[in-house]
């Protein structure tokens, strides 16, 4: 019975897989898909780091790198989320081929996104398999507090939201940045966890990683939104 965890680096879903490691699921492969460009369904700045990350975490990678995900005539968003599933759901079907594999189910790090969730129930739906979600409906607050109480250590790698600026590029997400963005809430409506695209993260350490990642980074920065260049990354 092997999971796999639907993985970017990003702290949603190394939560998801770190939970599925503590509810003792025998999760066998990290699977990232590395959109072209802006997508609706994945987690898209710094996915290239995954490879460490999963060197770091001691599971192997799956990486779908798919041209256009099918959707570059697909105008209709929800037509594009699905036309954005189909290498997962492709890559799954192999995995599931594969001699030895016993397929059970999947991890996701989704929080509050019914767009993506619904769709990757029916990916699972189509495809037999379970679903471990264990962010979803969950308080945001709560939920970073708990990955701060863990030990995860978290970059945010791209910003996009009112009330954040450059300052907040390569930031530690810490119980500081926290009380920051709580603030923000209230004020602009800024999702405490990032889930509506506000920000992004890459998980640079945690309980579930045999060895930190150190990044050097560089920022690039457009007038309202931002992300950070990494000029250097490799495991301590």
């Amino acid at each position: 019975m092997t999971w796999v965890s639907l993985f970017s680096g990003g702290k949603d879903s190394a939560w998801a897989l770190y939970r599925a490691q503590q509810e003792g699921l025998d999760v066998g492969r990290l699977l990232t898909v590395h959109p072209t460009g802006d997508s609706y369904m994945y987690h898209t700045p710094a996915t290239h780091l995954a490879g460490l990350a999963a060197e770091s975490i001691g599971i192997p990678l799956v990486e779908v790198e798919p041209d256009s995900f099918g959707a570059h005539d697909v105008v209709d968003a929800g037509a594009q989320g699905d036309a954005e599933l189909e290498p997962l759901e492709a890559e799954l079907r192999r995995l599931a081929e594969e001699p030895g594999f016993d397929l059970t189910g999947v991890t996701a790090g989704a929080v509050e996104s019914e767009y993506q969730t619904s769709r990757i129930e029916g990916l699972c739906d189509r495809l037999g398999i379970d679903l471990f979600a264990p962010l979803w409906q969950r308080d945001p607050g709560t939920l970073a507090e708990e990955m701060l109480d863990a030990g995860f250590e978290i970059t945010i790698v791209q910003v996009a939201a009112a009330g954040l600026d450059e300052s907040w590029l390569g930031r530690t997400l810490d119980a500081d940045a926290l009380a920051e963005l709580r603030r923000l809430n209230e004020e602009y409506g800024v999702h405490v966890l990032g889930e509506g695209g506000e920000f992004e993260t890459f998980v640079v350490d945690g309980p579930h990683m045999a060895r930190r990642i150190e990044l050097e980074l560089a920022t690039e920065w457009e007038g309202t939104r931002g992300h950070v260049v990494v000029e250097d990354a490799r495991l301590e």
